[in-house]
């Protein structure tokens, strides 16, 4: 029962004990002096069952779990109103004992119980303040509600609600995710930001050690910039490229060798370029896993020889000595620095580069009937490795893949053979036709073991790996950042699905690279 109910209750009941006291008195009065048959007025039984009803109805009000039983008297006192409302006169049977109303005096406060008021826990009995919401009633008080009065009450609607774990967390997320959105939203502007107003990477001085670097026929400024970088020249693309922006005129380029060093600051390479001294007169470069058809290009651009007449050269292998397995001289034209003599030949010089070639596999104790294997496995190394180490790592999962215990189709999947028969190597990547050609000879994708042949002309170091592979259970790699040449090597294909994943965000985030 609440405190309202209770007060109400009370209230009743002091209004039904004054209305009964002046009842009575009246019915006293009206007995003296009325001559009224008694069927001609309301019985005092239809007002005694009256007023019980109202007793009754307080008795629900101040208990919540139990009813009051109604009395004898007053079922007896109903009956016979019931009957005089009928017109029968009410009659007292002799074993009936009139009934004793028994009231306290209209301005008798009620009775109070001590065991009724249940007190919070370590408070002692108060005198009554008077106020009704003070009042006590019958029922046993919830341990919420003997806190609630040991701390001074509260209502039921500022009742102090604790905020649930799960809506804390979603707060928690929903925070995160706005300030993980932020960052990747951001980022882009924020670094392109960093970089406006942070000075390109370079280094300082003019170098130190050797490098022979090359400018092809038809190289522009920016590519020039990056085959600096590559050759270890100058320390970023942006150095040297924005240097030649600032020049007033153009700086012109001619094609050649040059005499450079490692590590020099852009000003001191763009200087070392532009210098006559600095430029090796018929002399050409040929790089590691280059194609022998660009290698005899750079070879005709510094030597005067015509180009046709060193591809007709190439094409005599039994003049050069080549395995028998080769159909061509690719894999044996060795990335090597070269001076072309006064008045040297097309054939002489072609000797010249497959000769220096032999030179390398006899170093690396290549036995001669090893050759053609060694040169194909190194020609895949060298054009899909990037780092030292990483030579190593490819040859041993060419190794595996070629074992049918560990690897069942033998097929080697690489791109770079499938780049050598379509004739393009300007992408780094494939597509899903070119992958299912059959027709392409070197298509890895279909046709297992090794390609037909080379795919390109190894150095010291590829040919080093494919007669010396790592130790490792490794059936995947990826490169997945071809600016470090940073390679992913993995065992299972979930970890090598994983690998290109990171690979494709990387080409979405440097779309120069190509498709």
């Amino acid at each position: 029962m609440t405190r309202r109910e209770a007060r109400e209750a009370e209230q009743r009941r002091a209004a039904l004990l004054q209305r009964e006291q002046q009842e009575q008195e009246q019915q006293q009065g009206a007995g003296r002096s009325s001559t009224t048959p008694p069927h001609a007025q309301h019985p005092p039984e239809q007002q005694m069952a009256q007023e019980a009803a109202e007793r009754q109805q307080a008795s629900h009000a101040l208990s919540d779990d139990r009813r009051t039983p109604q009395w004898p008297a007053e079922q007896q006192a109903a009956s016979q109103w019931q009957a005089g409302q009928q017109g029968i006169p009410p009659q007292q049977t002799a074993h009936e004992a009139p009934f004793q109303w028994q009231l306290d005096p209209p301005d008798s406060q009620p009775q109070e119980h001590e065991e009724d008021i249940l007190l919070p826990w370590g408070e002692e009995p108060q005198p009554r303040s008077g106020d009704p919401d003070d009042e006590p009633t019958s029922r046993r008080l919830s341990r919420s509600e003997r806190r609630a009065l040991k701390h001074g009450g509260y209502h039921d609607d500022d009742k102090p609600r604790r905020k649930g774990p799960w809506g804390c967390l979603v707060g928690l997320l929903v925070v995160v995710a706005l300030a993980v959105g932020a960052f990747f939203f951001l980022q882009g502007p924020i670094n392109a930001l960093i970089e406006r107003f942070t000075p390109a990477e370079d280094y300082t001085g003019a170098g130190t050690g050797e490098v022979i670097f090359m400018i092809h026929e038809g190289d522009t400024g920016a590519d020039i910039a990056e085959n600096l970088v590559d050759e270890g020249v100058t320390a970023s693309y942006d150095a040297f490229y924005d240097l030649l922006l600032e020049q007033s005129p153009d700086p012109e380029f001619h094609p050649g060798a040059y005499q450079l060093a490692e590590q020099m600051s852009a000003q001191a390479a763009l200087d070392a370029l532009l210098d006559p001294t600095k430029k090796l007169e018929n002399t050409f470069v040929i790089q590691e896993g280059m194609w022998a058809k660009n290698a005899l290009a750079e070879a005709a651009a510094v030597s005067e020889i015509p180009i046709e007449e060193l591809q007709a050269a190439a094409a005599d292998l039994r003049a050069l000595s080549l395995p028998p397995e080769a159909t061509s001289v690719e894999g044996f034209l060795f990335p090597a620095t070269y001076t072309v003599a006064p008045g040297m030949t097309a054939p002489d010089l072609v000797k010249t580069l497959v000769d220096r070639s032999f030179q390398a596999l006899d170093a690396a104790g290549v036995a001669p009937q090893d050759r053609w294997r060694t040169v194909v496995k190194a020609s895949l190394i060298e054009r899909e490795a990037g780092l030292r180490d990483d030579y190593y790592k490819v040859s041993r999962v060419i190794e595996n893949r070629l074992n049918p215990e560990l690897f069942e189709s033998g097929l080697l999947q690489f791109d770079s053979t499938v780049h050598y028969g379509v004739g393009d190597d300007s992408v780094v990547t494939t597509t899903d036709a070119q992958r299912s050609d059959p027709a392409n000879p070197y298509n890895t994708y279909v046709h297992p073991g090794l390609p037909p042949g080379p795919i390109g002309n190894p150095g010291d170091l590829a040919i080093d790996a494919a007669i010396n592979p790592a130790d490792g259970p490794w059936l995947y790699f990826v490169t997945v950042d071809l600016d470090s040449g940073e390679t992913v090597f993995s065992s299972t294909i979930e970890e090598h699905e994983a690998a290109v994943v990171r690979f494709r965000a990387w080409l979405d985030e440097h779309p120069e690279y190509g498709d």
